[in-house]
């Protein structure tokens, strides 16, 4: 069996860069825009390669929609105290983001509100003073 040299494949690393950069584009998100909803949590996916958040918003008509807030990958959300626990289904939460550009009920993932503290998916809790 042959060998494949390191210096060899090294070339290709700047070919395919490209295609797993794109994999993590936010081209479908409204990067200008921020949507804020309030409801509870229906369901935490803490899976790779993204995380999503579900909430079930209680409409005026008394529909519900449930909306999903994609965040990142479970490391990232460990590295930021966030644990799969922290969010169980019936949290009550207001939850911002970055809306989808068609319209479905979807954004990404910038903070949100949960018993005073407000939760970042990438810098993890703080508490806000009730003063703000």
């Amino acid at each position: 069996m042959k060998k494949i040299s390191f210096f060899a494949l090294f070339p290709l690393s700047f070919i395919f860069s490209p295609l797993v950069y794109a994999h993590h584009s936010g081209a479908m998100f409204d990067g200008g825009s921020v949507v804020e909803v309030t409801g509870k949590v229906k369901e935490f996916q803490y899976t790779n390669p993204h995380s999503w958040l579900l909430v079930d918003v209680t409409n005026e008509d008394g529909s519900v929609t449930t909306w999903g807030f994609e965040a990142e990958g479970p490391s990232t959300l460990m590295r930021a105290g966030i644990r799969k626990s922290a969010l169980p289904p019936g949290t009550a939460i207001t939850i911002r983001g970055n809306p989808m550009k068609d319209g479905r009920s979807a954004a990404a993932w910038i903070d949100a509100m949960v018993d005073g503290e407000t939760i970042n998916p990438r810098n993890g809790f703080a508490v806000i003073p009730a003063s703000e």
